[in-house]
């Protein structure tokens, strides 16, 4: 199968930002989503602790380091970017002023809540960070994940089986195998990643995904 890179995943999502947006990028892989904005796009990043108007990472050498995003990555601010405590970021965050959140997850379930911050391992202390106040607070939720787990087995489920960041929140899952909407009748695809077939991507997902 086919199984697109981190860089790729990160690609596919930006294609789907419109243009004007405020954005927030969750923890890990949601990240270098700002790094493929397509030409022509105007974005403007948010990140929890304190900045809006997050611009590319740094040439290697000329890192700020008081200049990090929520993944502790150096960055630079873009043209008219802002600086702010983290009390004004949140109430952004639940004040319904940014447009989408990109964040990675655990699990999703086909009725779109999402399990984000904990797993039942011991060994992985829990972090919830910003993710319950994004979504409550920001209208579109999107995933970007694995299809499946090191192990093999899936993390798009009937029902999730670790601790809830979210009930119903998630409206899009961007996964290395697919992009899947979430409906009121559960999974639908959208697309393959090019290579894939249907049976090949609903083999390795719990859940039952809908075309």
């Amino acid at each position: 199968m086919k199984s697109l890179s981190d860089s790729e995943l990160a690609a596919r999502v930006a294609r789907d930002i419109p243009d004007g947006s405020y954005v927030n990028l969750g923890i890990g892989k949601p990240t270098h989503v700002s790094e493929h904005l397509p030409e022509g796009r105007e974005v403007l990043y948010h990140s929890e602790n304190g900045l809006l108007g997050v611009g590319p990472v740094p040439p290697k050498g000329m890192e700020d380091l008081e200049l990090i995003d929520a993944s502790k990555r150096y960055v630079t601010p873009a043209p008219g970017a802002a600086y702010f405590d983290q009390t004004d970021s949140f109430a952004m965050m639940r004040g319904g002023h940014i447009d989408i959140a990109v964040l990675g997850a655990y699990q999703v379930a086909q009725n779109g809540d999402l399990a984000n911050w904990a797993t039942l391992d011991e060994k992985y202390s829990p972090a919830v960070g910003g993710a319950m106040d994004l979504v409550v607070g920001v209208p579109t939720i999107l995933v970007m994940m694995r299809h499946v787990n090191k192990d093999g087995s899936p993390k798009l489920l009937k029902n999730c089986t670790f601790p809830l960041t979210g009930l119903a929140v998630v409206n899009r899952v961007y996964t290395d195998l697919a992009v899947l909407d979430v409906t009121p009748e559960g999974f639908r695809l959208v697309e393959l990643a090019p290579g894939n077939s249907f049976a090949e991507v609903q083999a390795l997902t719990e859940a039952t995904i809908l075309t």
